[in-house]
């Protein structure tokens, strides 16, 4: 019986004897394997990507919210920050405000914040730093803001005015100094979910000039992203019992008058558009593996015709059937290997090219290829098993016959 070694000399043999046959078999491995490899590295860049979008929002946060006006204050600031599990805890107000930089006025939404929002924000700042509790009249103007809203670009210690619209038709100014800059932040092309376009105050400060007492949501950061989901349930707890919502409702949100959004939340969401897309891509990269491995099965066959004499010539020399089995066998999986090869060089360039086009980090799990080599080995293996089951059935007189 001929051993391995020796099925590969001769495979590799007959691969090279044959150029163009050969490279013809190959070009359908290397492109379905270069299609798996690209758009499989895509799906993984995609969920990369959204993960780092919702990374760019917070540290493990929970979002809560109210429905109505005048429903958070510090007792309810209280209650949030003692909840176990909770790693920080910032009050949050809205208020829409005129700017005022040398001679030109904007409109800017402002935005109360305590120091935890630092953290609990994951704030990333291009200069200067951020607000602290002993800050009053000191400002952080988003990227956006210092650098693009105003003819002229706001640098740190120049000063702002804000003019707040009160209630009851008057007015309130004070003036600002600029303590810091934050970096860009990008989210899913959404401004609005981003700093840039704000402006942050102290929270205490915006209270006082106006004249609310209440907060409109609360911005949290759980211990660990592992507890964000437990650590929401508590907090949905104590405010429904703070607020009366009865047992028999804790699972109705519409009974609730506030809304809790964490980031397990989100990443699950964000998951299964990535999944979808990971999926979607895949199926047409294994189509076109498909279509690639039938290919490879028709040059095959093709190919023990051609060598019908050569194979009838190896059984009368003694090959046995499993031999010539064997041989033919190795010849697929050779060229797959070597499809494979070419096939995953090929689709991690292009998945490269894409990302960095796209704009979407470069993910390239080493399972990746491996999955890619044992691919095309694969296709190789089960593209030519029919072709070398057929030639090693060959009755030797009429292979020796065949012209």
């Amino acid at each position: 019986m001929i051993n391995p070694v020796q099925s590969v000399q001769i495979a590799i043999g007959s691969i090279t004897s044959a150029k163009m046959r050969s490279a013809l078999t190959a070009l359908g491995i290397i492109i379905g394997v270069a299609a798996v490899v690209a758009n499989v590295a895509l799906g993984a860049s995609f969920t990369q990507y959204f993960a780092d979008e919702l990374g760019a929002i917070g540290t493990n946060f929970i979002i809560i919210d109210g429905r109505e006006d005048n429903l958070f204050f510090d007792h309810e600031l209280e209650l949030l920050k003692n909840t176990p599990g909770i790693d920080g805890v910032s009050p949050i107000t809205w208020s829409s405000a005129e700017a005022k930089y040398m001679s030109e006025s904007r409109i800017a939404t402002v935005v109360g914040v305590s120091a935890d929002y630092d953290e609990v924000r994951n704030m990333k700042m291009s200069e200067g730093s951020f607000l602290t509790d002993k800050d009053r009249y000191t400002a952080v103007l988003g990227c956006d803001v210092a650098n693009e809203k105003f003819d002229r670009k706001i640098g740190l210690q120049n000063s702002i005015d804000l003019t707040f619209r009160l209630d009851d038709g008057t007015s309130v100014t004070r003036k600002f100094k600029v303590k810091g800059i934050t970096e860009e932040v990008n989210f899913f092309g959404d401004p609005s979910a981003t700093p840039n376009n704000d402006i942050f105050i102290p929270i205490d400060t915006m209270m006082e000039l106006t004249g609310e007492n209440d907060y409109s949501s609360f911005f949290a950061s759980a211990a660990s992203l592992d507890t964000v989901e437990e650590t929401a349930k508590e907090m949905d707890k104590r405010l429904a019992r703070n607020f009366g919502v009865s047992k028999r409702d804790m699972d109705d949100k519409d009974a609730k008058p506030y809304a809790i959004t964490t980031q397990t939340e989100l990443l699950e969401m964000t998951g299964v558009w990535a999944d979808a897309i990971g999926t979607l891509l895949t199926a047409v990269a294994l189509i076109s593996l498909l279509v690639g491995s039938i290919g490879i099965a028709n040059i095959m066959l093709v190919t023990v015709t051609e060598r019908t004499k050569e194979i009838g010539l190896m059984k009368s020399l003694g090959f046995t059937s499993v031999d010539v089995l064997s041989l033919f066998v190795v010849e697929s999986a050779v060229v797959g290997l070597f499809g494979g090869t070419l096939g995953s060089l090929l689709g991690v360039a292009g998945a490269y090219g894409a990302t960095s086009v796209i704009g979407l980090p470069n993910v390239f799990p080493v399972t990746l290829i491996v999955v890619g080599f044992g691919v095309s080995v694969g296709v190789g293996l089960i593209a030519g098993a029919f072709p070398a089951y057929k030639a090693a059935k060959m009755n030797p007189v009429d292979a020796l016959r065949h012209e």
